[in-house]
This record gives C-alpha cells, sequence and structure tokens, in this order.
C-alpha cells in the first residue's frame, strides 16, 4: 500500500481541500446556469471559474490548464517537506483533454505531452512525467499508476494531479451525444435527465515512505476492468465495473462508503447500481458528487477520492445533492441528507468511454513503509511495426500496393475483412486496431484463451487528427457537432476497440509521453502484471500526429 501525504482541490468553490470540504457540507454547489457560452445555441449549466478566479490561478507564460495544475500541485507540496527534484519522485498528470479548448478559441494549440513538461518544470520535478489519457477514469487510473510504480520500487514518491478546463469543444460534444442537463444535475434521482460539466484541479500526493506519526490514508487496491461491451454505453450487466470491484476488493470486505461516478446519465447511473448490487454492496452508504461539481473529468477521480477521505474521516457521507427519490433498478444506499458511516474505509468507482472502469480501495493506515513488490518476470513475443510507407511483423515485411491511411484499409481488407465498425473508426483507432489484429493472427490463440488480457498503448500526440476532425463540425456558421467525430477525440478509445473486437475484459489504458521512451514504457506495462489476473499485455507506441503521417509499434508481452 502506499500512504497519502498530501492533497489540494482547486474548484470554484475554494483553493484549498478545507475550504472545498467545508463548502459542500454547508450545502454549496458551483453549479450555475449560463446562456449560450462561447457562440453556442443552447444554454449550458456547468461549474466554471469566475473571471476573477482565473486572474489569481493565473501563472505567467502558462496556459489556463497549466496554471490550474500548477497551482494545485504547489498548494499540496506546501504541506510537505520533500524535495520534489529527487530523481525519485514522478509527476503524474491525468487530464482528458488538457489545452483543446484554446485550439476551440482559434488559439495555437499546445499538447499534453507538452504541457506536462512545462508542469514539471514549473514545479520542480525532474523526472519525465507521465500524462494519464483514460477518459473519465483518467483520475482514477492516474492513482493506480502511482501504487504501481511506488510499489514496485521505481519511485520513493508520486505527485498526481488532475485537471481539465471547460468550453466549446467539450460542452459541444457531450451536448453532441445528448448527455448534457440544462438544470443542476441529480444523480440517481428518477428524475434526472443528464450531466453538468465542471472544470477543476486536485492534486494527491503519495508516499512508500513512512511520512511522520499516526495513521494515514492508504490505498490499499485497485483495479481497472474493460466491459468490451460499447466505445460510449455503459454495459447494461455492469461487466466492467464490477469485475472491477472485485479485484480491488478483499474477499468478505465491505467498505464504510461508496463514492460513486454518478454522472446523473440515464444509463451510467443504472450500471452503477446494477455493480453495487451484484457485489454486494446496496447497503453500503454511498456518495455522489456531481450535483456540486458537475464532471470535472480528468480531475474527477481524485477530487472525488479526496472529498472521500474527509467525509470519512468526518464520520458522515457527504448529501448527493440534487437526488430524491431513487431512479435506478438497483436499491442502493444513497441521499440527499448526509448518512453516518462505521469504518475507516472506502471504495471509489468510476467509468467512462472506451468501456474502461476503475475501482479504488482506501483505507486509514498506521503502518510504515513496506519492502518493494516483486513483479513477475515478462516476456516479449511478437512485434508489429507499422508507418505510412510500410509493414513489418516478426522481422518480416508485407508487401504493400498503398502507403498513407489507404494502407491501413488495405491491411483490413487482406487480413480481416469481417468487421465493418473498422470503416467509422478514426486513423488512430484504425492504426491499433490494425496493429492488434496482426499480433494476434501471428500469435494464433483464441479470445477465450486471453480474455483477462490488457491493452496499454503510449504517445506524445493524443488524439489531434479526430480533435480537428470535431473541431470542423464546430465552427462558427457552421456549428453541428458530431457525436460520431467527438468520441474518438479520447485517445483510449483506441485501446476499447481492440476490447470490444476480442472480448478482454482486462485493464485498458493510454498513456501521453514527452517523447518515445521504451524505459518509461517498460516501466509502466511492465508494472500492470501486478494485477494478478493479467496474464498478458498487447501494448506499445501508437502515434498519429497529422493524417500523412503515422507510426505503430507494438507487442505483446507475457508472463
Amino acid at each position: 500500500m502506499i500512504r497519502v501525504v498530501s492533497t489540494n482541490i482547486t474548484s470554484p468553490l475554494g483553493f484549498t481541500t478545507e475550504e472545498n470540504y467545508l463548502a459542500v457540507k454547508s450545502g454549496k454547489s458551483s453549479l450555475a446556469v449560463r446562456e449560450h457560452p462561447w457562440g453556442i445555441p443552447e444554454r449550458v449549466c456547468a461549474s466554471l471559474f469566475t473571471d476573477a478566479q482565473w486572474k489569481a490561478l493565473s501563472v505567467e507564460g502558462m496556459t489556463g490548464f497549466e496554471s490550474l495544475a500548477v497551482r494545485s500541485i504547489r498548494e499540496a507540496l506546501q504541506r510537505t517537506d520533500m524535495d520534489v527534484s529527487s530523481p525519485r519522485v514522478v509527476l503524474i498528470i491525468s487530464s482528458t483533454k488538457g489545452n483543446i479548448e484554446i485550439m476551440a478559441d482559434g488559439g495555437e494549440y499546445v499538447s499534453l505531452a507538452e504541457s506536462a513538461r512545462r508542469i514539471a518544470s514549473a514545479t520542480g520535478v525532474t523526472t519525465s512525467p507521465v500524462v494519464v489519457c483514460n477518459a473519465c477514469i483518467s483520475g482514477a487510473s492516474a492513482q493506480l499508476l502511482a501504487q504501481r510504480l511506488l510499489e514496485a520500487g521505481r519511485y520513493d514518491k508520486a505527485v498526481v494531479c488532475g485537471a481539465d478546463c471547460v468550453g466549446k469543444f467539450v460542452v459541444s460534444g457531450f451536448s453532441s451525444l445528448k448527455a448534457l442537463s440544462q438544470e443542476p444535475c441529480r444523480p440517481f434521482d428518477i428524475d434526472r435527465y443528464g450531466l453538468n460539466l465542471g472544470e477543476a484541479a486536485a492534486t494527491v500526493i503519495f508516499s512508500r515512505e513512512e511520512d511522520g506519526a499516526g495513521a494515514a490514508w492508504a490505498l490499499c487496491g485497485g483495479s481497472v476492468r474493460n466491459d468490451a461491451y460499447h466505445i460510449s454505453s455503459p454495459s447494461k450487466t455492469a461487466e466492467g465495473c464490477s469485475r472491477a470491484i472485485r479485484a480491488a476488493m478483499e474477499d468478505g470486505e465491505r467498505p464504510a462508503l461508496v463514492s460513486v461516478h454518478g454522472t446523473a446519465t440515464l444509463y451510467n447511473d443504472q450500471m452503477e447500481s446494477v455493480a453495487l448490487c451484484s457485489t454486494g454492496m446496496e447497503n453500503v452508504p454511498a456518495m455522489a458528487l456531481k450535483g456540486v461539481y458537475g464532471h470535472t473529468l480528468g480531475a474527477a477521480g481524485i477530487l472525488e477520492t479526496i472529498l472521500s477521505m474527509c467525509s470519512a474521516d468526518d464520520g458522515e457521507a457527504l448529501p448527493s445533492r440534487g437526488f430524491s427519490s431513487l431512479g435506478v433498478s438497483g436499491r442502493i444506499s444513497i441521499s440527499g441528507e448526509a448518512q453516518p458511516l462505521r469504518g475507516s474505509s472506502f471504495l471509489k468507482i468510476i467509468s467512462g468511454f472506451g468501456g474502461c472502469n476503475a475501482a479504488l480501495r482506501f483505507s486509514k493506515s498506521t503502518g510504515g513503509s513496506e519492502g518493494k513488490k516483486e513483479l513477475p518476470s515478462v516476456t516479449t513475443a511478437h512485434r508489429v511495426n507499422i508507418t505510412q510507407d510500410g509493414v513489418i511483423v516478426d522481422g518480416e515485411t508485407l508487401a504493400m500496393q498503398q502507403r498513407g491511411e489507404a494502407m491501413l484499409t488495405e491491411l483490413y481488407r487482406s487480413c480481416v475483412g469481417d468487421y465493418p465498425k473498422f470503416h467509422k473508426m478514426d486513423v488512430l483507432s484504425k492504426l491499433a486496431f490494425i496493429s492488434s489484429e496482426l499480433l494476434l493472427k501471428a500469435e494464433g490463440k483464441t479470445p477465450q484463451e486471453t480474455e483477462e488480457r490488457a491493452v496499454i498503448l503510449f504517445n506524445a500526440s493524443s488524439s489531434i487528427v479526430a480533435d480537428k476532425l470535431f473541431l470542423s463540425t464546430i465552427e462558427d456558421g457552421n456549428y453541428y457537432p458530431s457525436p460520431s467525430h467527438f468520441v474518438y477525440t479520447l485517445p483510449n478509445i483506441s485501446t476499447g476497440e481492440i476490447a470490444i473486437r476480442n472480448g478482454y475484459h482486462g485493464e485498458t489504458s493510454f498513456y501521453i509521453l514527452p517523447e518515445k521512451s521504451g524505459r518509461q514504457m517498460d516501466d509502466i506495462t511492465e508494472c500492470a502484471f501486478a494485477d494478478g489476473s493479467v496474464r498478458s499485455v498487447i501494448c506499445g507506441w501508437i502515434d498519429c500526429p497529422d493524417e500523412e503521417h503515422f507510426e505503430s509499434e507494438m507487442c505483446i508481452k507475457t508472463r
């Protein structure tokens, strides 16, 4: 387990964890209705920083997203005496879209990879940062990555910060999916109409060393599992969420609190209620915070984890604002009033596009540091290299007639041919899909033999090609946001497509690095084997900085 040594929440309700907790406990919400913001032809209910707050948060020479992350990290660091410049400290950023709103406003885009470099420099971190871009579960995935890296002895401390900003791009995207409510959202309520969006940053600092005396919150277990059902809709049977909960919990253990995702969308809330009932959690007090902050995207998994710690310390679950009457089939224990808690542990669950689901188990610990956990030895089998100029499989060059994106279609027709969804994918997902198909063809195993297989991919440019394509649908004078384009603006959709195709229910994760680094990719991939159910991983580098250039270097790693 790894211990929490400091936290921060920076939101429209306050710039410290304490300010935020007291605001929520007193019944405040930062959600407000705005008429036609950013030129959007509808009203929007969201949690947004005021101009005065942005002025206070601004860091010279940095974008709004970067400033938000830096301010939160600096506030958390002030409460520690750690040497952040140590080579034993890692910075992990969780975000879904980073600086995308700059591009939506016509400005020059700054990639998440470059922002991670800037944030590291501004906060004094000297090691190469990692960005977790795993849709809505990014914040939970980032904490799980910290646990794995620290417990494996790769680092001693981890600074984990989740942040996202809200603007025309993100709001238009969720609007295209008919997922937004124009009024404050109502998680799990019979009258829920959809989600609200919010902007925030949240930071948690972990250590595998004993820091100070007394009890501290510790991340004791966690998992990521895929539904293998649909890239934008949750499984009706809660397959992935239920698997994630079971993997994160110890046999027979029941937490004092469950912090749910609670988006207030029709299908997500229903799915979570099914998952809680199927895992015996229906009587555990549940807490939903989207009625206060909205969906804070890459910050959500961290912000809601921190407030769960505060709630458990205070002995009560915070009220689930907006909830009045249960509107899901699972008879879960959720309330619009505070609920008393018994115990010092909680479970955080969260789900996202691409079929991904995460569960984290925290408890209060008085123990000291633990020894390094040994990972199983890992071997590499089968390799695929694809660029716009050619294809190599296990050292053999395939003869291709086409080049560029047309080559991917040629590969599909000659090597696959039975999965028409391929033609709807963006270039990044097509590249990942074809690479995986070539790997699996070389391997020769059936999907039933590899159901728990993980899919872990990396790049430096996120989903920039799909981003630009979606932006073309929300330009002034041509506003018609495309849901089919929007869903592919999340790079982890590429991992979801592979999971759905093959029925994989293991972990699916996507990471953005400042540069292609074999050592960093190996560290992260091999640490995934800390999850005892993982027997093999499809993994590697898959980048598509523009429509004319792409690169895939993928392989299968096995225990």
